[in-house]
């Protein structure tokens, strides 16, 4: 894929303009995805920008971005294409009121381009360049994956009643992972691999800031503080990601909070923290790590 983005600094640096932070190593990697037209598969826990590192590079490179979520019990339809079955039917009863309509002649013409619907992987296909974003694959099945792998080995796709659509220029392909199955050896092999862990407190603080220059400092700083050791020093069914550390210190600046304090951060924690359970045991936390 052509890209004026030389080497993985200069990838660190626009998507910094675009309020993406990231360290060398996931620059790296990013920019050997873009420089050797291989797909990127980058796993890790919730909440760790793995969607917005993809929605970052569309954003860099002016690309269109193109979306599969996964879910269980997806199929190669719902990634690839379906026919707009009520046009089909106008289409039809038009001819037939125009009459004089070969049987066969109509038939075929209820298969025209015009009456596709692009799923997200065929619409990367036909739009390329693009960025396709598949989100959590981990979430979908073996068949499925297998269908990944073959669309990703070659770029194309076969539709009966057209033909094959094959990409111009291979899509930047983005899958996503969180790891709650493992994936298989060949689908890891296609891609460039990179673990997002959660960031260190300087680096959570500096998102926070370029993410949300409307935040204070000191309140940026007590957020992330609160939200690492959160992280590190309570059993939470499910710890806070950095998407939630964003949302935390939004609704923080919402209610006009420049310095954290308990009763406000015990009324906030539904920004943080989404299990009830979580909840009570964040509560306790805080009178530890709020309180003088």
């Amino acid at each position: 894929m052509a890209t004026d983005l030389q080497d993985a600094a200069a990838v660190a640096e626009q998507l910094g303009a675009t309020g993406y932070l990231c360290d060398d190593e996931l620059a790296t990697v990013t920019y050997l995805a873009l420089a050797m037209a291989r797909p990127l598969l980058l796993e890790g826990e919730p909440g760790t920008g793995k969607t917005a590192l993809a929605e970052a590079l569309a954003q860099t490179l002016d690309l269109p971005l193109l979306r599969l979520q996964c879910y269980e019990g997806i199929d190669a339809t719902q990634a690839l294409y379906d026919w707009d079955f009520p046009r089909q039917v106008l289409h039809l009863r038009a001819l037939e009121a125009a009459g004089g309509t070969d049987a066969t002649e109509a038939e075929k013409s209820l298969y025209d381009e015009r009456f596709l619907l692009a799923r997200p992987v065929l619409a990367a296909l036909q739009r390329a360049p693009a960025v396709l974003l598949v989100d959590e694959v981990d979430r979908a099945d073996d068949e499925f994956e297998a269908f990944l792998l073959e669309v990703l080995s070659t770029y194309q796709v076969s539709i009966p009643e057209l033909g094959t659509v094959r990409a111009a220029t291979p899509p930047l392909v983005v899958l996503t992972s969180n790891r709650t199955r493992e994936l298989h050896d060949a689908l890891k092999r296609r891609c460039l691999y990179h673990w997002i862990d959660h960031p260190g407190l300087d680096r959570e603080v500096e998102i926070v800031r370029s993410r949300l220059p409307e935040v204070p400092e000191q309140l940026a700083r007590q957020v992330a503080g609160v939200t690492q050791r959160l992280r590190t020093d309570v059993s939470l069914m499910k710890p806070p990601g950095v998407a939630e550390t964003l949302d935390w210190a939004r609704a923080l600046t919402h209610l006009g909070c420049a310095d954290l304090d308990l009763a406000t951060a015990a009324r906030t924690l539904g920004a943080l923290v989404k299990y009830r359970e979580d909840a009570d045991r964040v509560r306790q936390a805080l009178d530890r790590m709020l309180t003088p």
